[in-house]
């Protein structure tokens, strides 16, 4: 048990080495208003003077104080050792290995360490002072001493100091596993206690909380204190323990603790016999060490684990930040292999970081292939922008001067070329895309997969520099060769195309029996010419609205209604055939809609408008199958295939390596804080693992 308490002062050091607040350690906390005693409590526990005394303010920063007790044996082995003379010794951390054995010397280090910092005009501040003493004639203990709590600015402190105070008062019993040492003076009231009230407010249920009363020896005539000392005043869990310090006039004529702790027994003797073996510093001491050692086997289960938590966090965060560089081609190389490769998996969907909230990589360029470009190109209208009359305009343009007595493949040809060609803009911005999201791919392999490139920003920099530039080199041939496949398309119109030839026989049977049913449904009173007279007056364009399967335009069957074409033009103002009462200009260019279209002409129309879709399929189907090829080899396999040689090339100079493998400013320093705290931790957990079970209980 008694082992515990040096194994809580080992901690401590260790993370005072790297001025660490996140592992509480169990200590006791000195609290009390300004000149109630408590440094004297201090003093007394150590049986030195070793801290500043006076009236006001004289603590000004907090004094972590450690108290160690050796056996002879050990003093005179570390004395040898060390070169020390005497048998008490003290070390502050801020002189690092400086031992001072003249308590005198400790006292003048602590005033010329606290005006170093706080100034010399009673201000205060938060930064702690470390002292160990080693000693013989104390008990193992961890005291924090700290300013008392103060109302009214003196000197050089700021409005605000009680507040001040108070929050670094809070700061350091609000640790859960911290005792406080309540001290208040006998001779004001204990209701009116500002230390009680602070340790109440931070600990309700009085779990942790040990009331000390000083200057028993300073009672009004005729008072004493046995209630407060019997708890009846205000009970405290812990316990309240009296006890009688030196005055200034004894510290003035260099009065030796001893001889104070001497005194004090006499005094309670005298005043309290019933009470004095349960008071005074001696017994303090004792209850001290008792509730710390209670305290610290309560809080030490915990505490391991915490430490144990850290120090996997901390290993994983200097992980992140990579090992110091010392080969610098090696590990240049190594970078940029492992981002190409990376680069190359989420292409291909073996990257070790999967993508879950949105598609990216391989899966992004299939989407756009399939699902984009493919249905951008299923949504364009085979005869989309081409009008009846355009067709019809096509196939008498085609004709020349003399009338013609087929369809002419002329205007088909031109007809389905300029169709054709509308299929070349999704084709490109299907390259686009791919080549955006290409560009992507070099983000999402920084921020997910190459933690490393992070530390090196001007590396990061000329990577993506060249990775860009090689996509920007890519990017005019492969739309070379998607406009090639475009124009591969308009080159030839091969009408022999199995699939072709299909849909032509398909469709001539089509229209023949549609000829035929039509025949059969005329009068019989009505000859055969006459019936194909009366057809082709009542013929208009309108039979090319859409009819039949899907986009097809069935024509012969909405042609017998007669009605208007949707896609003719509407009948000018002018006739074109002469009439009665108007006069004919021979050089007035013919408008060709301002009549109903013949059957011959309706027939010629709709041939070549179901040409054009059958030949517009094909293509259509080729080019969403050739489109998607040619980015793959073209712009995607290829900067897969060559994005290794390209970074070498580019980066790996030995004129760079300098540059290149500049850390950012702040990581090699967050790597040597992270590098710190993991050996402390580590130390930390050495520590802890070395106390037997048995020292718990």
């Amino acid at each position: 048990m008694e082992a515990l308490i040096p194994v809580i002062n080992k901690l401590q050091d260790v993370f005072n080495t790297v001025g660490a607040d996140i592992i509480q350690l169990p200590q006791i906390v000195v609290v009390g208003t300004q000149s109630s005693g408590k440094s004297s409590v201090l003093e007394s526990l150590v049986g030195r003077d070793i801290l500043p005394r006076g009236t006001g303010i004289v603590t000004r920063r907090p004094l972590i104080l450690q108290l160690v007790h050796i056996d002879p044996e050990d003093r005179r082995k570390t004395s040898e050792e060390n070169g020390i003379e005497g048998e008490e010794w003290g070390k502050f951390l801020h002189t690092k290995n400086k031992i001072y054995t003249d308590f005198e010397e400790i006292r003048q280090e602590i005033e010329a360490e606290t005006e170093r910092i706080s100034g010399n005009n009673k201000g205060i501040s938060d930064e702690p002072i470390h002292l160990k003493i080693f000693s013989p004639h104390v008990v193992n203990l961890t005291l924090v001493d700290l300013p008392g709590i103060t109302k009214v600015p003196v000197g050089d402190q700021p409005r605000d100091i009680e507040i001040q105070i108070k929050e670094q008062i809070v700061k350091y019993i609000s640790n859960p596993n911290s005792i406080i040492l309540a001290v208040t003076a006998a001779n004001t009231d204990m209701a009116t206690s500002e230390a009680l009230k602070v340790a109440r407010e931070v600990d309700p249920d009085g779990r942790r909380t040990l009331a000390v009363v000083t200057k028993l020896d300073l009672m009004d005539a005729g008072t004493d204190a046995m209630d407060i000392l019997m708890g009846r005043v205000i009970p405290v869990k812990l316990g309240i323990i009296g006890i009688v310090n030196r005055s200034q006039l004894d510290i003035n004529q260099k009065k030796s603790v001893a001889d104070a702790i001497r005194d004090e027994y006499a005094f309670l003797q005298k005043k309290y016999p019933s009470l004095a073996n349960r008071n005074g510093t001696k017994y303090l001491a004792r209850t001290l060490n008792r509730l710390l050692m209670h305290h610290i086997r309560d809080c030490l289960p915990e505490l391991k684990t915490r430490i144990n938590v850290l120090a996997a966090q901390y290993q994983s965060l200097l992980n992140s930040y990579g090992e110091p560089v010392d080969d610098k081609s090696a590990t240049l190389l190594q970078l940029i292999t492992k981002f190409a490769a990376e680069y190359c998996h989420t292409i291909e969907g073996t990257a070790k970081y999967i993508e879950t909230a949105e598609l990216c990589g391989g899966a992004r360029i299939c989407y756009i292939f399939h699902e984009t470009f493919g249905r951008t190109l299923e949504s364009v209208d085979p005869l989309g922008g081409l009008t009846t009359i355009d067709v019809l305009t096509a196939i008498r343009n085609a004709t020349g001067p003399r009338p013609a007595l087929f369809v002419p493949e002329v205007s088909f040809e031109l007809l389905v070329k300029r169709q054709v060609k509308r299929l070349e803009e999704p084709s490109l911005r299907c390259v686009e895309l791919v080549h955006e999201e290409m560009q992507r791919i070099i983000q999402h392999c920084s921020n997910y997969s190459t933690q490393e490139l992070l530390r090196f920003p001007k590396l990061h920099d000329a990577i993506v520099e060249v990775v860009t530039s090689l996509l920007r080199k890519r990017l005019p041939v492969t739309n070379e060769m998607v406009h090639n496949l475009v124009a591969i398309e308009l080159a030839y119109i091969n009408t022999k195309h199995p699939d072709f030839a299909d849909a032509c026989g398909l469709m001539n049977n089509n229209i023949e029996e549609q000829r035929r049913n039509r025949m059969r449904d005329l009068p019989s009173a009505v000859p055969r010419d006459k019936a194909a007279a009366g057809a082709s007056q009542s013929g208009s364009a309108s039979e090319q609205t859409d009819g039949g399967t899907g986009n097809w335009r069935g024509m012969l069957k909405k042609g017998e209604d007669g009605t208007p074409s949707d896609r003719a033009v509407p009948q000018t103002g002018l006739p074109a055939s002469p009439q009665k009462g108007y006069a004919v200009n021979l050089l007035d260019v013919p408008v060709p809609v301002s009549r109903k279209l013949s059957a011959r002409e309706q027939r010629d129309c709709e041939v070549i408008e179901r040409l054009i879709k059958s030949y517009f399929l094909i293509v259509r189907k080729n080019i969403q199958d050739s489109v998607p090829k040619a980015v793959m080899h073209f712009l995607v396999n290829h900067v897969k295939d060559c994005l290794q040689s390209e970074l070498v090339g580019q980066l790996y100079k030995t004129a760079l390596l300098n540059d290149l493998l500049t850390e950012s400013e702040d990581m090699a320093q967050r790597r040597n804080e992270a590098a710190d705290m993991l050996k402390a931790l580590q130390k930390a957990s050495q520590v802890i693992a070395e106390i037997r079970e048995t020292h718990l209980w």
